[in-house]
């Protein structure tokens, strides 16, 4: 097949993963990132001398991520220092108890015995069912879908009957178990997706046996450091990353995307092209009004989006004894989502989310002191409500949550630098459409041939990654989508 010029806008996970199968295959790649690091969502935030990931902090299904560097010719293991993390985390519930999931199945049980008498034996029922329903649907997620055609092909067919796409995450796995603490320890991964386990379908029931079969990684140095490791293998094999080089507008003529317009007034032409940025900020930032006939911004407005995220990066002069992932859960879990989704406001009582990645890994910050990463699922910015003005209330706030519910009790004492990202941040600062970290939610009708399409169906030579489109959000997707869409250009089979 003769060899194309792809110029990819972002250097985000998915774009990264797209242009690393594509440099290999000899094709010439170009990607202009408007920042001074690659990455997008997944690269490191800098305080003096802590380092923190900007958004994901879980590796999960570690098999995408060997596979796209196989494809490459790599072996991540030579890219990559990789600890598996277990216990997996500790969920604290009511401030005092905790569970530490394992993936390992007999500790497993044995853990849920302790902390939930009488059903250890239904966590082995919802692994072997709800494991059964990952066998069929997960390679639903390696193909793309742009067409209602891609719903006869054998893989789908076969799937249909554990789909579950009607009945939500907790509805299903409710059922296995009758402790509600672990109903929630089991649902929500929901989460993952910016969406509620009482909304989002349960077809991502999945994610939970994703944990548990494959596990939970860090990479010594933060999940940044894949994407440094995709950037290295592009630029091994010829491909060029332009940073701090904004992209103006996508440049489209009768239909067909041609290349690409600098912010510095350069005009660069690609045979093809692939955006990488959020979705629905890319379509109304990137794209003139009149080359869009189906994602207008009427369109837009009326889809549905996932939750936001309120962030503090704490750089801090001590060192804690504390899980590397710890999940510190509202006492009254379902009305703190509910505050999120449908009320709109910020809960008295949120759940926090908190890394203390430290503890595995002393290269995030100098001796004796640590990183500390915290992430607060708030609603999104169709809430209206003013962050400048609700900034250091809320930070107060979660600092208040911290010290009352966990080990943490003098973390404001020994706080040496500090970051903050509100939702209003996420939307102007990193270009999110409404500060929605997860991008579009997974709602049935934003979900496969629903979501836009890996080969863009605006306008031809243009693909998508990333979040917003499918297989949808969290790292192993969105690597997913760079996997999808290269093969595409390149015109090979998804393995």
């Amino acid at each position: 097949m003769p060899k194309k010029k792809v110029v990819i806008i972002g250097a985000g996970p998915g774009g990264l993963t797209a242009g690393m199968l594509l440099a290999h295959h000899g094709h010439q790649v170009d990607i202009f990132e408007k920042k001074d690091v690659v990455g997008g969502r997944n690269a490191p935030v800098k305080l003096g001398g802590f380092t923190f990931d900007t958004g994901p902090t879980f590796l999960m299904l570690l098999e995408v991520l060997e596979q796209s560097f196989a494809d490459a010719g790599r072996d991540l293991n030579k890219y990559l220092d990789l600890k598996r993390i277990d216990p997996m985390y500790r969920l604290r519930f009511d401030g005092t108890k905790d569970f530490f999931p394992t993936g390992d199945e007999k500790r497993m049980v044995e853990e849920i015995e302790r902390a939930f008498p009488g059903d250890g034996q239904n966590y082995l029922r919802f692994k072997k069912t709800e494991g059964k329903k990952f066998d069929r649907v997960y390679p639903c997620l390696k193909v793309p879908y742009g067409s209602f055609l891609s719903y006869l092909k054998p893989r789908f067919i076969k799937a249909i009957p554990r789909l579950d796409p009607f009945a939500s995450v907790y509805d299903r796995l409710a059922g296995y178990f009758r402790h509600e603490h672990l109903r929630i320890a089991m649902t929500f991964q929901a989460k993952y997706l910016g969406m509620s386990p009482w909304q989002c379908p349960a077809t991502f029931t999945i994610l939970s046996v994703i944990e548990h079969k494959f596990g939970i990684y860090h990479p010594i140095g933060g999940l940044n450091k894949i994407s440094e490791a995709m950037a290295k293998v592009i630029r091994e094999d010829g491909g060029k990353i332009h940073l701090n080089t904004p992209v103006k507008q996508l440049l489209v003529k009768d239909h067909t995307a041609k290349g690409i317009l600098l912010e510095d007034g350069r005009v660069v032409e690609a045979d093809k092209v692939i955006i990488n940025p959020d979705f629905a900020w890319a379509m109304s930032h990137l794209v003139k009004p009149e080359d869009r006939r189906k994602y207008t911004d009427a369109k837009l407005k009326k889809m549905e989006y996932s939750c936001s995220t309120f962030m503090l990066y704490l750089g801090l002069d001590k060192l804690y004894d504390i899980p590397h992932h710890n999940v510190i859960f509202a006492d009254d879990y379902r009305d703190n989502v509910e505050d999120i989704v449908h009320r709109k406001a910020l809960s008295s009582d949120p759940s926090v989310y908190i890394q203390n990645a430290s503890i595995t890994d002393p290269t995030l910050a100098p001796a004796g002191k640590s990183a500390i990463y915290v992430l607060v699922p708030v609603t999104n910015q169709t809430s209206g409500l003013d962050w400048q003005k609700e900034r250091k209330a809320f930070r107060d706030r979660v600092i208040g949550i911290i010290k009352q519910k966990t080990e943490l009790k003098d973390i404001d004492r020994h706080i040496e630098a500090e970051k903050i990202i509100t939702p209003a941040d996420w939307e102007k600062e990193y270009g999110i459409y409404h500060g929605a970290t997860f991008n579009l939610s997974h709602k049935i009708t934003q979900m496969l041939s629903f979501r836009p399409h890996n080969k863009f169906e605006e306008f031809g030579n243009c693909y998508l990654v990333g979040g917003g489109t499918h297989p949808g959000s969290g790292l192993p997707t969105i690597y997913q989508s760079g996997r999808i869409a290269a093969t595409m250009i390149m015109g090979t089979k998804v393995s």
